[in-house]
């Protein structure tokens, strides 16, 4: 895991590239890899690449970053880990391909030279790379599937930068700082900025499972490669899987990606929580052979004794499989003094975080510098209670929701009664206009405000221009841009909430989080080869999805964890950030004040930095 940085002067007249400026984007993200460090810059100074070293993978300086082909064609800069870079290396060299390293970064270079942009699915891991191609004089830049490792382009018309974190880029004077309306809107629509948007009007994320080339004209439109719903899609034309054991099923695919994402040189330890997810992850990691496993849990001083604390069950499930556990209790006096360095940590404005930075922190207190994750489980079999709200929504208003006029009026008479019902939820006033569809009601779902609340938030020129700019419900509905639409509702809610919510705010929280304490988290349930394993088994109506998860260790969870009723991860943030006392605007969602206020709190942060 790692830092990347980069800069290509593609236009004929534009400055050569500045090694001081490059170093600099570089070295902005020295948490990202502290063991070491290295630049590139091509003999006619046209293009720089730049590199910070977590070293995970063959720790030896051979494996170095930026690294060049041995015919100096091709130089790579690399973020992330390819779990499956053994067995392609053994094919590369049936083909002729001879290794210096035992680096995953050489066996991508190996394979970019055999394949060209073709490897890209090919690869099983998390990955964003950038590739100079002298025989192109092209710059190939890409990230993995689902989109777990960051990768943000500035473009000014001259010169193309890029770097693994947008405050990077924010480093070097020639970024404009324009603000983004649509990535101000989306954040606070959603509690995170929606992809390929930034809070800048220069900054774009290359897009999830895409490429981009940049050459002498500049950056080409992204190219995408893997697509969730197309994935679901393809399930369902080749029918649901006809299996009378989806269980034995769930356990040898998930065991498989278990084995994959322990592939390092280093421990691997995990989270631990005292959910289905984390814990069966632990139990596979167990069945695959890990030894002398460490285990961390985060627990909250406010929560002790209450049914939201963390640690009694997490306790169990470790004492179940012999880890080594460590459990940290943070209270408002920790949150508090850690505040400024989580919001200058903070690559992009999220209501979310709080806890990935705090058990991220024990982590690496702790010695990790691998750890696994069990996010993306409820996403991928269906936990959140979108899951049941969405499609009863959809059925009950798709009619109605299509009578001309009908949603808007229904607006203007709930607001007209609003005064005399007293605690109306906001939302309650859209279900007829958004909730007939699926990218509707996922917005009612999601939304801390509704499209038409943000006048009061951001202003009316600002939120006017976000708005236009981002189009929220067309945005939504992109993630469902297939040549085959998808049926199951399982398959549309898990698209979704995969798409934009994993993608947009935990896997985005815990990449930032987790950098700012040098430490690597893996998520095997987020990758691609298992969505398309699982994908023909979980696409239909079956409910118990997720007792298959529960029942996938050899040895069996603590009954307490396996019982316990969904209720997500929680912190206190509510309770700390009115003991902070800052200066934000009334919640009008009773349902989540804190996350509507505490939004506030972030974006003045930003506000400030600009």
């Amino acid at each position: 895991m790692c830092g990347i940085g980069g800069i290509h002067a593609y236009h004929y007249a534009a400055a050569p590239v500045d090694r001081a400026e490059l170093l600099e984007i570089r070295d902005y993200m020295q948490a990202r890899g502290p063991d070491g460090s290295g630049c590139w810059i091509s003999e006619d100074y046209k293009v720089g690449l730049a590199h910070r070293r977590l070293s995970i993978i063959d720790l030896s300086e051979r494996a170095a970053q930026p690294m060049t082909s041995a015919d100096g064609r091709l130089v790579i800069t690399f973020n992330g880990e390819i779990y499956n870079y053994r067995e392609l290396r053994s094919e590369l060299e049936k083909l002729g391909s001879r290794f210096s390293t035992d680096s995953d970064t050489e066996v991508i270079l190996h394979m970019y030279a055999t394949h060209g942009v073709k490897m890209l699915g090919m690869l099983s891991g998390m990955f964003a790379l950038a590739i100079w191609d002298g025989n192109r004089r092209a710059t190939l830049l890409a990230r993995d599937p689902y989109g777990i490792k960051p990768l943000y382009i500035a473009d000014d018309g001259w010169t193309c930068r890029f770097a693994s974190q947008v405050k990077a880029l924010l480093t070097s004077r020639h970024v404009s700082r324009i603000p983004e309306p649509a990535g101000i809107a989306g954040f606070f629509l959603l509690g995170s900025v929606p992809e390929p948007y930034t809070l800048y009007q220069e900054i774009r994320a290359v897009p999830a499972g895409s490429y981009q080339w940049v050459n002498s004209l500049g950056p080409e439109l992204p190219m995408q490669y893997f697509d969730i719903a197309g994935i679901w899609a393809e399930a369902e034309l080749n029918g649901q899987a006809s299996t009378a054991n989806p269980q034995h099923i769930v356990r040898e695919a998930v065991l498989d990606s278990v084995r994959r994402h322990l592939v390092a040189d280093v421990p691997v330890g995990a989270f631990l929580s005292a959910g289905i997810d984390s814990g069966a992850l632990v139990g596979l990691m167990r069945d695959a052979g890990q030894q002398n496993l460490k285990t961390v849990t985060l627990g909250f001083s406010e929560y002790r004794g209450t049914p939201d604390d963390e640690t009694p069950l997490a306790m169990e499930t470790a004492h179940q499989y012999g880890t080594e556990h460590e459990i940290r209790t943070v209270d408002f006096a920790e949150f508090s003094s850690d505040l400024p360095a989580i919001l200058r940590a903070m690559d992009q404005p999220s209501i979310d975080g709080i806890n990935a930075w705090f058990v991220s922190k024990t982590a690496s207190e702790a010695g990790l510098k691998v750890a696994i994750s069990g996010v993306g489980g409820d996403e991928l079999f269906g936990a959140y209670p979108s899951f049941r709200s969405l499609p009863r929504w959809v059925r009950m208003l798709w009619l109605p929701s299509r009578v001309p006029g009908l949603g808007y009026f229904s607006e203007l008479m709930m607001n007209a009664f609003a005064p005399l019902v007293k605690g109306m939820n906001p939302k309650t006033k859209g279900m007829l206009r958004y909730g007939g569809t699926y990218e509707g009601a996922w917005l009612l779902r999601r939304g801390l405000f509704l499209p038409g609340e943000l006048p009061s938030v951001m202003g009316l020129e600002l939120a006017e221009a976000g708005l236009q700019r981002l189009a929220p419900i067309r945005h939504i509905a992109s993630q469902f841009r297939v040549q085959r639409k998808i049926k199951s509702p399982h398959a549309r809610v898990s698209t979704l909430e995969s798409a934009l919510y994993l993608r947009n705010q935990l896997l985005r929280d815990t990449d930032w989080a987790s950098m700012a304490h040098s430490l690597e988290v893996r998520t095997p349930l987020v990758d691609a080869v298992l969505l398309k394993q699982l994908a023909p088994h979980l696409s239909g109506s079956n409910t118990s999805r997720k007792q298959w998860l529960a029942s996938a260790p050899a040895v069996s969870l603590p009954s307490g964890v396996v019982s316990k009723s969904k209720t997500g991860f929680t912190t206190p943030v509510g309770k700390w950030q009115q003991q902070l006392e800052e200066g934000c605007i009334a919640a009008s969602d009773s349902s989540s004040p804190w996350a509507r206020n505490w939004s506030n709190v972030v974006m003045k942060s930003f506000r400030d930095t600009q």
